[in-house]
């Protein structure tokens, strides 16, 4: 752009036309220009690129107002559809399946669940490995549908809340401590075995023990000595018979004089006695011990 000076003159006045002594260019020419119009050509571009970029990663993910893919958020909470892969930790507070599906958790290795607290402390966890099923915790419990109690164990005890515990094992159960039950029972035509290889075997019971075979035979057997004692009550053989097959007999000496030899005496209401042997029975001689 040219600037040119004008001088106003009278008339009648000549005066020389000034000559244009400086002139000024507005603008970029040249190389300067060629390198703005492609860096905006470049620019330009860089912007088509990345719009279609976007737009394919929108339709390759599934992108849409409600979630991404089988992603779907609701008010609810997330909603994942399919089978899905998770590479790191994954934190929720719950995790449920479809009404008509199952909830399947897989791993080539383990699946851990880990509860923690406000501090970020692990209190819970449970851990399924190839090889057995771990739990880490104060108290496991399983309950039914209603909410009862099934199976319940701490450091203390172990609770069973079903009406009835049934072992199929061919060595049936071991406990190495104390049992509490009301009721030990064997299956319909098989025998019911209690049996303690190299200790003592005790029942206790603060109102009575009841032994009953409804079908069979009671057997007791012991290496050494068995023993029934009733520290205020009496000891109470009801049977139509009572046999010792195996009691030993004495021999009758010369002499009516006793060497060591006693009769059994019984009492009508059943008490048994010992009675020093004679020639005859002495049981009335010692029957004031029925009195």
């Amino acid at each position: 752009m040219v600037r040119e000076q004008y001088t106003t003159t009278t008339p009648g006045t000549s005066l020389e036309r000034p000559k244009n002594e400086y002139v000024y260019k507005i603008g970029i020419y040249g190389w300067r220009k060629r390198c703005l119009y492609l860096f905006v050509l470049l620019l330009l571009i860089i912007l088509v690129v990345n719009f279609s970029l976007t737009i394919w990663i929108l339709k390759v993910m599934w992108f849409s107002p409600t979630g991404m893919g089988h992603l779907r958020v609701t008010k609810e909470g997330l909603r994942l559809e399919g089978e899905s892969e998770f590479l790191f930790p994954l934190y929720a507070k719950e995790i449920h399946s479809r009404v008509d599906s199952s909830l399947l958790l897989q791993s080539t290795h383990n699946v851990t669940v880990n509860a923690r607290n406000s501090n970020g402390e692990v209190t819970g966890r449970l851990n399924v490995g190839p090889k057995m099923v771990e739990f880490h915790g104060q108290q496991f419990q399983i309950n039914s549908k209603d909410g009862k109690p099934l199976f319940t164990v701490d450091e203390n005890e172990v609770v069973i809340g079903t009406d009835k515990l049934r072992v199929t094992g061919p060595e049936g159960a071991l406990f190495e401590h104390s049992v509490e039950t009301p009721l030990v029972k064997a299956e319909a035509f098989k025998q019911l075995r209690l049996e303690s290889p190299t200790r003592s075997l005790s029942m206790d019971a603060p109102r009575g023990i009841n032994i009953k075979a409804q079908a069979g035979n009671i057997e007791a057997l012991s290496q050494m000595d068995i023993k029934l004692h009733s520290s205020d009550g009496v000891l109470l053989l009801d049977a139509e018979t009572v046999r010792l097959p195996k009691l030993p007999e004495g021999t009758r000496g010369g002499s009516g004089i006793s060497q060591g030899l006693y009769e059994i005496c019984v009492c009508p209401d059943g008490k048994l006695y010992l009675a020093v042997a004679g020639v005859g029975s002495t049981c009335h001689e010692y029957s004031r011990v029925c009195q």
